[in-house]
């Protein structure tokens, strides 16, 4: 598990540092421009690296299903060749989904007007300066979505039909509680990854407005790469502890009267 955490980790110091850094010079910068070569570049490893956030969650979900479904035989399931698979799985099909985007999306013809109505070069904004036709790279950003998206998604679901299937099972209140805690923090990651993404990249024509595409975005670049390690680090017994002697602090306040 924490060998897939430290992956995911990286994915998410890495998705905002494609982003983020070029949006605080553009904030401080009355002329708001962005080299073509760079803006290739942001698209690509934005991209690259939001795909393989989806399949390393679902990598996520097969070893928290055989945690909790085959405990017994979990070190000899999930030995260390078999993380270093699915690990390099993840990695190599992000980046050639988005390396395959990237070029298709850039040979485009564009407009005089080179206006990016976004936070960052993302995929639907730079379409969207085409001077053709582009139902064909609609159709293309939708064929990716349903493979790098939805069969993840689909894989984290079955994954979890049968941890919640065999949780149901468990007897004792207490081994129910165990197993739950095992899957709470990276089913939450789940819902809020897959949920806003589905929502923006499965229906290009009647997705979202730009607006809401920009609030998406800011969401991905921002407060999941905040949230994640928040989320996870709060099954950690010396965290929660911490947590508990903060809020603490502020809950027990002495009202001092004037003498």
């Amino acid at each position: 598990m924490y060998f897939f955490l430290t992956n995911l980790s990286l994915v998410d110091v890495s998705y905002a540092t494609s982003i983020v850094p070029q949006m605080l010079v553009h904030f401080l910068k009355e002329h708001k421009v962005i080299p073509y070569v760079s803006c290739a570049a942001q698209l690509f490893f934005s991209l690259g690296l939001g795909g393989i956030e989806f399949v390393l969650l679902a990598v996520m979900a097969y070893d928290r299903y055989v945690a909790v479904c085959d405990p017994l035989r979990y070190s000899v399931i999930m030995h260390r060749a078999l993380c270093t698979r699915l690990t390099v799985i993840s990695w190599v099909s992000g980046s050639t989904n988005s390396l395959m985007q990237t070029v298709i999306t850039f040979q485009l013809p564009m407009c005089t007007n080179k206006y990016i109505d976004h936070i960052s070069c993302e995929i639907l904004a730079v379409v969207r300066l085409a001077c053709v036709d582009t139902s064909s790279n609609e159709v293309a950003i939708m064929v990716s979505s349903i493979i790098l998206l939805m069969t993840p998604f689909c894989l984290v679901l079955l994954s979890y039909i049968r941890i919640i299937s065999t949780i149901l099972t468990i007897q004792s209140t207490e081994g129910k509680k165990k197993a739950f805690h095992t899957c709470a923090s990276h089913l939450t990651v789940v819902a809020l990854c897959y949920g806003t993404t589905i929502f923006t990249y499965i229906q290009p024509h009647s997705g979202p407005s730009v607006l809401q595409e920009k609030l998406i975005s800011l969401f991905y670049a921002i407060l999941m790469p905040m949230l994640n390690p928040m989320i996870y680090s709060l099954r950690n017994k010396e965290v929660k502890g911490a947590w508990q002697k903060l809020l603490g602090k502020f809950s027990g306040v002495t009202l001092k009267l004037p003498t």
